[in-house]
């Protein structure tokens, strides 16, 4: 009897690899308004002394463990002056970036729940003891704060570490040249790091939050993975799951929750739903593994079907209240010119799978199907007198829309490379928003013949998040707004994320002789 695509995937599940990492130094945060988000941090005593250091009620450290780390927390404990007659309670304090451990989780007003904010408190019965604590922590730094013992004794901590988890094997990496400039190698360094952090035993959207599997940042994280660890498995692991959980109407839904089992969520996003399609094009193109696409091409096709209904009888996808597209976090785009434009490049894609499996009839289709989208895309939303691609009821340009049409190449190279320039000059209002629309900015100037503009955008955005303090880089980053989330609350952010690691891809594939 042959497996169902959850059973293929549970049968890649990978081994995590393991490491013991200790903190490097004490550290304290200070208000600076010249630092990111306005917190500075300091060294504030040896690790050393910490082994040896007596704390007391009302006591507290932070502790700085060198780089962004995901995994368990291990601490020994002794009572020192007397015996420990009473459990000791301590409150923990993870943080990603200095405001998680100098900004107070009380006032939190975000809109995601608190419970991702990552503080605990935790009683200790017994001392001495070792401990490790149940969950998994994403975090550079840890603040301990003693809440008790009281009296007469007072707490020692001997050990402390925390044992990181991947499945990114970091040797599989291959060495850049050393012709590379330092600013690229740093970005490639922090990227191969955000992307290796998020390699669970499935591509994390993020760690710290959400810890699942989107296929929006998949189809990054694949790419990045294709010029780094090269793992094949974990992209096949994940295209199962999301063709095995779909939704009840056939569609690949945008999120996939791997425990207490594989499961679904009942998210549909268009264009995330329309990425199943690249993304199995990319895994094919890079792994030549003719057995995982003739399974999965059913799904694929399902997909394009799927989309294709959306379309109004002129052939442009229906913007109305009955949908959801993502494109990016900018609360006034409108999506449908960039939805127009992911359907044509997603059927280019699915285009070129049909070919290579020798599918007659399926070429065929979609060939029509490309000629037609793309036919209305020009007709119905291209503005010749402002020489923007339009989008909506109010005729909204903006960057999004025209990066995905020049990544769907409606428009010829020269023409595509013209609307960049235009672009550029012309500033437009609806900006890209995250590192993921700009993942797509860099994408679509490279192959617009703009790959000069492209390593500058690159340098400008991520070499900026770098400056700014980025262990790995993140979900979102506005270098007007160092605060800005779309949660409410940059505490909820994620400073780890799937999306925001494409720059080793870029330089890997593109730069390498910069």
């Amino acid at each position: 009897m042959s497996l169902s695509f959850v059973e293929m995937a549970e049968s890649l599940k990978p081994e995590l690899i393991e490491k013991k990492v200790y903190p490097t130094r004490l550290v304290e945060m200070k208000a600076d308004t010249e630092a990111f988000q306005g917190w500075a941090v300091q060294e504030s005593g040896s690790i050393e002394s910490l082994r040896t250091e007596a704390f007391s009620k009302g006591d507290s450290m932070i502790l700085d463990f060198g780089d962004h780390h995901v995994g368990r927390l291990t601490l020994s404990l002794q009572s020192v002056d007397a015996r420990a007659d009473s459990p000791v309670r301590l409150k923990f304090i993870f943080g990603e970036m200095p405001c998680e451990i100098a900004e107070s989780f009380d006032d939190y007003e975000g809109w995601l729940d608190r419970s991702w904010l990552q503080d605990e408190i935790v009683n200790f019965d017994v001392l001495p003891g070792t401990y490790t604590l149940p969950r998994r922590y994403t975090f550079r730094y840890l603040k301990i704060e003693v809440i008790s013992p009281a009296r007469k004794f007072k707490v020692e901590f001997p050990d402390i570490y925390v044992t990181t988890e991947t499945s990114a094997d970091v040797s599989q990496v291959p060495a850049l040249p050393d012709h590379v400039p330092e600013q690229l190698r740093e970005m490639d360094r922090i990227a191969v790091k955000t992307l290796q952090d998020c390699m669970q035993t499935v591509f994390e959207d993020g760690p710290k939050r959400d810890r699942r599997l989107w296929i929006g940042d998949l189809r990054l994280q694949a790419l990045a993975n294709y010029y780094t660890f090269n793992n094949h498995e974990l992209v096949r692991r994940c295209l199962y799951l999301f063709a095995g959980l779909r939704l009840e109407g056939g569609q690949v839904g945008a999120c996939v929750y791997e425990k207490p089992e594989p499961a679904g969520d009942d998210i549909y996003l268009y264009d995330y739903s329309l990425f199943f399609v690249s993304t199995l094009y990319d895994y094919y193109s890079v792994s030549e593994d003719r057995e995982t696409l003739v399974r999965l091409w059913p799904v694929a096709l399902e997909q394009i079907e799927i989309s294709l209904r959306r379309l109004d009888e002129r052939g442009i996808v229906k913007d109305d209240p009955s949908w959801y597209c993502f494109t990016d976090w900018h609360e006034k785009l409108n999506k449908q010119a960039s939805a127009q434009a992911i359907l044509i490049y997603c059927l280019k894609r699915g285009l070129a799978l049909a070919v290579e499996l020798e599918l007659e009839t399926e070429t065929v289709a979609i060939r029509d199907h490309i000629e037609r989208v793309s036919d209305a895309a020009l007709a119905h939303l291209w503005d010749q007198r402002q020489g923007y691609f339009v989008s909506g009821t109010e005729r909204q340009v903006s960057w999004a829309s025209q990066v995905w049409m020049a990544l769907a190449e409606v428009m010829d190279t020269q023409a595509n490379g013209a609307l960049m320039d235009r672009l550029f000059d012309d500033n437009l209002e609806v900006r890209p928003m995250t590192p993921y629309m700009y993942h797509h900015l860099i994408e679509a100037l490279i192959s617009s013949g703009r790959k000069d503009k492209a390593l500058e955008q690159m340098k400008a955005y991520w070499g900026q998040m770098a400056s700014d303090g980025a262990d790995t880089f993140w979900e979102v980053y506005n270098p007007e707004d160092k605060k800005n989330s779309p949660y409410g609350s940059n505490l909820i952010n994620s400073y780890c994320h799937a999306w925001s690691c494409t720059p080793t891809y870029f330089i890997r594939k593109y730069f390498l002789q910069t």
